[in-house]
C-alpha cells in the first residue's frame, strides 16, 4: 500500500479517537478490533444475497455491495491495526512479506 493509504488510515484512526468519548484506550482498542468481525458479518450478509441463497430475502444484494463490504473489513482491520501500534505499516508490510515467502517458498510445493 502506498503513503496515501496509510494516510487515509490514520485520518480516520484520529477521527475516531476525537469521537471515541468517555472509553479508555483499552475499550477503544477492544470496541475497533470486535468491529472487523460486525464488518466481516455485512460481507456474509451481501454474499448471501447476491447468491440469493435466502429464500425468504431473494437476490437483496450484488456483487458491488460484497466488493464494498470487503474494503469496509479491510479499512476496519487496518484502523484496528494502527491503533494497535504506531508502526502499522511496517507491521503490515512484515507480515504480508512473511506470508508470502512462506507460500511462495520452493517448499511450499506446487502453487
Amino acid at each position: 500500500m502506498d503513503e496515501n493509504t496509510w494516510e487515509q488510515i490514520n485520518r480516520l484512526r484520529r477521527w475516531l479517537d476525537e469521537n471515541a468519548g468517555e472509553q479508555t484506550e483499552r475499550e477503544r482498542t477492544l470496541l475497533r478490533v470486535l468491529k472487523v468481525g460486525e464488518e466481516y458479518g455485512e460481507v456474509a450478509e451481501a454474499l448471501h444475497g447476491a447468491l440469493a441463497a435466502n429464500p425468504r430475502k431473494g437476490a437483496s444484494h450484488s456483487w458491488d455491495d460484497v466488493r464494498k463490504e470487503l474494503v469496509d473489513v479491510a479499512v476496519t482491520t487496518l484502523v484496528a491495526l494502527a491503533t494497535l501500534t504506531p508502526d502499522a505499516r511496517n507491521v503490515f508490510d512484515e507480515r504480508l512479506d512473511g506470508l508470502v515467502d512462506r507460500v511462495l517458498s520452493p517448499s511450499a510445493g506446487p502453487s
